[in-house]
């Protein structure tokens, strides 16, 4: 049993649903069939249940790399080939707008888990093809915009860098925290991985924060993006 997800052999369904924040694992758990609590144990709460038959589990990553790292090392401890992030992102690009969703061809690892999984070396967290092809397939049935691109994942969430105007020139559309890490992982570890993030603001105007009803409202499309890639994905 691995030290922080408190599973055995077959509590956890092949693919994985991931969120950062537990009341959206619950609320993802909500639109399975006959979703099980298995774990709730540092408040890493996870779920499998049947979404149109197939098994589905949804886990609780917390916020950042080192969290989401651990949690995606103990599913492939588990079992799990195949994990998708559900999150949120602050908009760089300037074509991205509150409340779009952006999925994730790469991230950026300029967080501290990804540079000691690779020892300081260059390296380029890339989503699995064919998760992103599912999600941006499935994006067509949502009703707000879908973006694919570059994430770029960092620690400090309230830091304001002077980078942003850089990774915007180099084509980098959102900042979430724990992509990078969760590709990485998922990479050495042989899972295929993907994200999928609802932006919630704009990096260069904390004002735009967008409301916890209009938040609560696009989150059923992300829920819906990612249970329609699960369908998409064999």
């Amino acid at each position: 049993m691995p030290l922080h997800l408190r599973a055995g052999p077959g509590d956890v369904a092949p693919i994985a649903l991931l969120a950062g924040d537990p009341a959206r694992t619950i609320r993802l758990a909500g639109a399975l069939e006959g979703a099980r609590l298995y774990n709730e144990n540092r408040g890493l709460v996870g779920y499998t249940g049947q979404h149109h038959g197939r098994p589905v589990s949804v886990q609780t990553t917390g916020m950042g790399g080192p969290s989401a790292a651990i949690v995606v090392e103990e599913l492939a401890d588990l079992g799990v080939r195949t994990v998708i992030r559900l999150g949120t992102c602050g908009a760089i690009a300037p074509s991205v707008a509150v409340l779009d969703l952006v999925i994730a061809t790469a991230a950026v690892g300029a967080d501290g888990t990804t540079r000691q999984y690779t020892g300081g070396e260059p390296f380029a967290p890339v989503a699995d093809f064919a998760v992103t092809r599912a999600l941006f397939e499935s994006g067509e049935s949502v009703s707000r915009p879908v973006h694919a691109g570059l994430l770029v994942s960092q620690d400090a969430f309230y830091r304001q860098p002077e980078s942003w105007e850089a990774w915007r020139r180099r084509g980098v559309l959102a900042v979430e925290m724990e992509a990078a890490a969760i590709f990485t992982v998922a990479l050495q570890r042989g899972l295929r991985a993907g994200t999928a993030c609802l932006v919630v603001d704009r990096v260069d105007d904390r004002s735009s924060w967008a409301s916890d009803d209009a938040i609560a409202e696009a989150t059923a499309d992300l829920i819906e993006l990612g249970l329609a890639a699960v369908e998409r994905l064999r």
